[in-house]
């Protein structure tokens, strides 16, 4: 007869503690959901941005070259007769890779960071006394304002060269290298893709903080 007070103690407590743990347990519950619910949205997100970002990558590598570059921008040539020495001074002033040769309006050949290193130091050749046209690129590869970005950098690509010389009717309007054309590239896309992921999880890392 002892027991039956304390048992009915017992089931009493575990009467009226099942609906506070089940509550508990609720809410626990509720709270992964929202996790996983909000983890799945900030995926959700991810993901079409980067859809989004291949699709417009697509587009503009469908841009004529054109776009990339501004009518009148300043191209750097040098003479046939000048000295190597007075060349690599000027990519290095000019903070650039390469320098058109130009005999006059005709362009002749380009002279790049790689002639420098491979035709005159490697070669022990005295830049002092070492015209350009002796060490240039001769003839080299160009393209039309018409070509599209994606055919200059498979172009590039394939033939293993960094600046792309842009011809018409003769006149060089222009040079890219293969950083112009990447940088184009993605200059605004990565911004996009960072602010739709921001957007995201902005307001849900408040949800975090108010629910821990």
């Amino acid at each position: 007869m002892r027991k039956l007070p304390y048992k009915s103690g017992i089931g009493i407590g575990l009467a009226l503690l099942s609906p506070a743990v089940l509550a508990v347990q609720l809410e626990d519950l509720q709270a992964i959901i929202h996790q996983v619910v909000m983890y799945a949205l900030i995926l959700f997100v991810i993901i079409v941005a980067v859809c989004v970002f291949f699709m417009r990558l697509r587009d503009k590598r469908a841009a004529p070259l054109r776009r990339i570059f501004q009518e009148g921008e300043a191209i750097h040539s040098v003479g046939p007769d000048t000295p190597v020495t007075e060349c690599v001074r000027t990519m290095s002033a000019k903070k650039i890779g390469a320098l058109l040769v130009m005999d006059g309006e005709r362009l002749t050949g380009i002279f790049t960071e790689r002639d420098a290193l491979n035709k005159v130091l490697a070669a022990g050749l005295d830049p002092g006394s070492t015209k350009v046209s002796e060490v240039m690129t001769k003839d080299p590869c160009c393209v039309p304002p018409a070509t599209t970005v994606g055919e200059a950098m498979e172009l590039i690509t394939k033939r293993r060269f960094r600046h792309l010389p842009i011809v018409e009717n003769g006149k060089v309007l222009a040079v890219v290298s293969s950083g112009d054309l990447t940088h184009w590239l993605v200059k605004d896309q990565m911004r996009e893709v960072q602010e739709l992921v921001k957007l995201a999880a902005g307001p849900d890392r408040r949800d975090l903080a108010r629910n821990h």
